[in-house]
């Protein structure tokens, strides 16, 4: 069968008579080619690109591009939900020494730690440890973590428990050492909340500071419990 590109004159004839489509300019053909490879490079490269880097090159974007920039800023979008999600933790963990630089210090970029070092048969520590448990619940983005005090740092001194310690990018940023700093076993779960939000740990909507309001409903209460004096009958007591 002959070839109906074949550059014959036979094939003129045909291509005159609308037998045979138009010969096909090379350059044309090699020019299409070239083009295909273009965009094909161009989407392997926007493909490859972070959020912020499709942000940045958003203006050099082709009219015609739109449709496939939007399909991988979608994807990358959903990556960085699933890396966020991946950070959501929501419950007290137990740890041990061997953990610590892997657990504290390691934790990640931007992951508030909060870590308790306590001892069983200590009432304070149990309450710390529940209301810790319930903190992590309510601030799945905070790594909320509990460690026996004496297998996370050897020798550590019975007098100082609780201890909660505060982390942030690997370096503390608070630490609360002692049962007089947490008042004792009076402390609310509103009043260790607010003194995690004044480290950075948690972002409270608590509007102030717990214990100010039981104090000052404390003093309210012992105003009008005080018993009034009687200024006629003081008079009559002079008299």
């Amino acid at each position: 069968m002959q070839d109906p590109n074949e550059d014959t004159e036979w094939n003129d004839i045909l291509r005159k008579k609308g037998i045979l489509p138009p010969k096909e300019d090379p350059k044309d053909v090699e020019e299409e080619e070239e083009l295909a490879r273009q965009q094909q490079s161009v989407v392997k490269t926007y493909e490859n690109m972070t959020l912020e880097e499709l942000h940045e090159n958003e203006d050099e974007f082709e009219d015609d591009d739109e449709a496939a920039i939007e399909m991988y800023r979608q994807k990358r979008l959903a990556e960085w939900k699933s890396m966020q999600l991946k950070n959501v933790f929501g419950e007290l963990t137990e740890i041990s020494g061997q953990d610590y630089v892997k657990e504290v210090n390691k934790a990640g970029d931007d992951i508030w730690v909060v870590l308790h070092l306590y001892k069983q048969g200590i009432p304070l520590c149990t309450l710390i440890n529940q209301h810790l448990s319930a903190l992590a619940q309510k601030f799945r983005q905070t790594k909320f973590l509990k460690s026996i005090s004496t297998t996370c740092i050897a020798n550590y001194p019975d007098k100082n428990l609780p201890t909660v310690f505060v982390y942030f990018h690997g370096e503390m940023k608070a630490q609360f050492i002692g049962p007089l700093v947490f008042g004792g076993m009076n402390l609310t779960l509103q009043e260790l909340e607010w003194r995690l939000s004044e480290s950075g740990a948690v972002k409270t909507d608590l509007e102030e500071n717990p214990h100010k309001q039981i104090h000052d409903h404390m003093m309210s209460s012992i105003r009008c419990s005080l018993p009034t004096r009687n200024h006629n009958s003081d008079d009559s007591d002079q008299d």
